[in-house]
């Protein structure tokens, strides 16, 4: 407990929110290195649409798995093992040549991102006090953000090197994987966690120690919240990683811009993204939470329409990329892992996550095997619907969440049953300071 008390939440928080660095990072570098392995060792665009939608429903899986490992093993356990399989996978992804080995090493890498993304918030969450655990959570977001504009500072560096552009963007996730698995090894298991573990073993009438079955997320108090976020995170989340996964691949192909172009823009608006989630970061732990989410969504919303109105021209890309700059530094990831973290117990916190993110995932992953087909097919209807998707998504999450703001760290330490009211529980302020 000791060394627990001597980190800092803030340093855990960074360590631990790089998982949302490298979960970009990965996303946004097979996007754009697939496209150039293209011309550099002949994939097609078959073979990019079956690899894209591995690696998302390898993340969704790798979601569902890590989170209930989280609860059931702890956090520590899965945060480190998931960084060296993303190191393996990436070098498989540089130096593979043959689509057996780009496949294998997509599997690893997209079992593993996903694994790691809710026992990493979990993790932050613990740490942090009512006072700045949005805060911290948004620099997991604020994290997410930068992994998408270095990725694409260095494609606009090395877009036109062919092969070796590619590898350098894959090797660029193999080194982070390494260093944050050195850094977490200082981070201990969460205080909270072995708290609730304790209990549930000794059979404690505590929230925390009982609701811990993933079919507690199915009734109750936390049905709702739990319907509302996989609702929102899967239907944002579809236009968000076709964007991610195949800006590079509209903007050459549809656009009609270079790959380098697409990334220069993309880094030249990466203050935007920063200002945005530093602007989250700012009021997420106040009253102005939920009106700044409703800017964002309509900023998010809006970018992905206007490629439809200014018929995919330089200049509605161009917009594309601002306005999806703007909003989803205020409304989407980050607003997301915070209502997560908020609306479940101990036990079931790395679970839901990881559900949550799994669903979003998994349908992504379904969308991803057919988008190129539907671009070639028509990119007018599928944007349309992309942007119908968002607006629909982000009216579920103020549905769910602008009336009252949720709070289960302040309640996990009641009891369940009215009848165990004289026997004692921790509260969680006592357990914020172990």
């Amino acid at each position: 407990m000791d060394k627990t008390k001597a980190i800092n939440p803030w340093y855990i928080g960074g360590v631990s929110g790089m998982a949302s660095y490298i979960d970009s990072a990965a996303i946004v570098s097979n996007g754009t290195a697939l496209v150039i392995y293209q011309k550099a060792i002949g994939i097609t665009s078959t073979d990019i649409g079956v690899l894209s939608g591995v690696l998302t429903l390898c993340i969704a899986i790798g979601a569902f798995l890590g989170g209930r490992l989280g609860d059931r093993l702890g956090r520590r356990k899965v945060f480190i093992s998931t960084m060296a399989m993303i190191f393996f996978g990436s070098l498989m992804l540089a130096f593979g040549k043959t689509f057996v080995v780009l496949f294998t090493g997509t599997i690893f890498v997209g079992l593993a991102t996903g694994a790691d993304l809710p026992v990493s918030l979990a993790t932050i969450a613990e740490a942090a006090s009512d006072k700045n655990r949005g805060k911290i959570i948004g620099l997991s977001n604020l994290l997410w953000l930068v992994g998408i504009s270095t990725t694409m500072g260095i494609s606009a560096v090395v877009g036109g090197w062919g092969q070796l552009g590619a590898q350098i963007m894959y090797l660029h996730v193999g080194v982070v994987a390494v260093v944050l698995l050195l850094l977490r090894r200082t981070i201990p298991e969460s205080p909270m966690w072995l708290l609730a573990r304790d209990e549930n073993r000794r059979g404690a009438a505590t929230i925390r120690a009982q609701k811990s079955s993933f079919k507690d997320l199915l009734q109750g108090k936390y049905l709702w919240p739990f319907v509302a976020l996989c609702f929102f995170y899967t239907l944002v989340n579809l236009a968000a990683n076709t964007g991610g996964q195949f800006g590079t691949y509209v903007a050459v192909n549809v656009v009609g811009i270079t790959v380098e172009q697409n990334s220069l823009w993309n880094l030249l608006l990466m203050p935007v993204g920063v200002l945005s989630g530093l602007l989250f970061m700012k009021i997420v732990d106040t009253s102005k939470r939920m009106p700044v989410f409703i800017i964002g969504a309509l900023f998010f919303a809006g970018g992905f329409f206007m490629p439809v109105i200014l018929n995919f021209s330089a200049a509605s890309w161009f917009c594309f990329l601002l306005f999806t700059a703007i909003g989803s530094g205020m409304a989407f990831e980050g607003i997301m892992k915070v209502w997560s973290q908020e609306s479940f117990p101990t036990m079931l916190r790395s679970t839901a996550q990881g559900a949550i993110v799994g669903i979003a995932r998994l349908s992504c992953a379904l969308l991803a095997f057919v988008t190129p087909v539907l671009l070639d097919a028509g990119p007018v209807a599928l944007y349309i619907i992309l942007s119908s998707t968002v607006a629909l998504g982000m009216f579920i999450g103020w549905l769910c969440f602008h009336r009252q703001q949720r709070n289960e760290f302040s309640s996990e330490g009641e009891l369940v049953m009215e009848n165990h009211s004289n026997t004692s529980a921790l509260s969680v302020e006592a357990i914020q300071t172990k």
